[in-house]
Order: structure tokens, then C-alpha cells, then sequence
């Protein structure tokens, strides 16, 4: 059975210390809210002539970052039982909205481009490390304080591609990237390794 203070208050602290007002509420047990992050990026040591290797990104949306293994089935007389096999790292889809500062569209339309130069048709053209070394998903509490670290390794843009021009709406002008990574690693804020973005 718990018995954590800060989530069982006294009868006191609940209604105040004249016994008036509205009751204490915990936050101890509330989900991270969906809405509540941060994007870092370290970008490819080839993209860091403009002095921007790191950077912070305002991130409309991120989908879900996973990693999933391969079972393997094993027949045993009567019985069938599994075994981990082959992991293999998901696609995360990036939009982003801040276009503008710190040039960011100008940034990842460079990474992708130094991929593949849709110009001259040609793959990796600069023969250097298309790879960020890690991008950095930081969910945050109801404080605005980091509290979980999503950390995907080996990082690179697989598309580029801007949102839909439309004078109807009334929205920002976003750009969505698709990333693949090598590997990815999940853990609390606190005991992860600090952050260099």
C-alpha cells in the first residue's frame, strides 16, 4: 500500500488551514499530457558550417517512436512456443512550425538535400555522415520541468515535404519530415544522460 505524503494530505492541508476554501488536489498520479515536449537536434557534422549543430525546435507533432522485435516461432512436439528474433527501429513523422527562426526549414531542406540532391539525382553527393548523431524528445510535467527522454540514435530524414498551401484556413505553414533511426532509448529525465542540445 503507498503511503506517499505529498499524494495522502491531512484533513487539514485538504481544506485549507481554516477548514475553508477549495480542497488540495494532487497532481502525484496525472498523466503526461500529449502536448507538454520539446524536439533537440544535433545535426550531421557536414550541416555545422553555419554554426548551428544544435538545435530546439518547435514540433506541432511527433508521432509515436518505437522499437518492435520479430518473434520466432519454435515447434516443440505439441507445443509452440516464441522467442525474440530481429528488433528493428519505426519511422517517426516530425512537423514542424516554426519556420522561420532559426532558419529551420532552410536546415532540414540542407540535411535532406545533402541525402539525396533531387538537382543532380545523386546520393550522399558530399561523402560525408548524413547522420545526426540524436534527436531528443523531452515530455515535460505540469511545471514546464523535463520528466521523460525519448533519445533516437542515428538519425536521418527519409522525406520533406510542406504542408498544403491554402488560403481557407487559418492555421501555420508546417513542414513534415519523415526520420529513420538506428536504435532509441527511453528514460526518465533525471537519471538520463544530460542532454548536450
Amino acid at each position: 500500500m503507498a503511503t506517499n505524503p505529498a499524494y495522502y494530505l491531512g484533513d487539514s492541508a485538504r481544506r485549507g488551514s481554516a477548514g475553508t476554501g477549495l480542497p488540495v488536489i494532487s497532481e502525484g498520479l496525472d498523466s503526461v499530457r500529449v502536448y507538454q515536449f520539446e524536439v533537440h537536434f544535433e545535426l550531421p557534422p557536414d550541416l555545422t558550417d553555419t554554426g548551428q549543430d544544435k538545435l530546439t525546435l518547435a514540433c506541432k507533432q511527433i508521432t509515436a517512436a518505437g522499437f518492435s522485435t520479430e518473434p520466432i516461432e519454435v515447434m516443440r512436439v505439441n507445443d509452440k512456443v516464441y522467442y525474440p528474433g530481429r528488433a528493428s527501429p519505426e519511422e517517426v513523422t516530425a512537423t514542424f512550425d516554426n519556420l522561420y527562426q532559426p532558419q529551420v526549414a532552410a536546415q532540414l531542406w540542407r540535411w535532406f538535400k545533402s541525402i539525396y540532391n533531387p538537382v543532380t539525382g545523386k546520393f550522399n553527393e558530399n561523402g560525408g555522415n548524413f547522420k545526426a548523431n540524436k534527436m531528443i524528445i523531452t515530455a515535460l510535467d505540469a511545471q514546464g520541468q523535463p520528466l521523460q527522454e525519448t533519445r533516437m540514435f542515428g538519425v536521418y530524414p527519409i522525406s520533406w515535404k510542406t504542408a498544403e498551401f491554402n488560403y481557407g484556413t487559418n492555421e501555420f505553414h508546417t513542414i513534415e519530415v519523415i526520420f529513420r533511426y538506428d536504435f532509441m532509448e527511453h528514460d526518465d529525465a533525471d537519471t538520463a544522460i544530460p542532454s548536450t542540445a
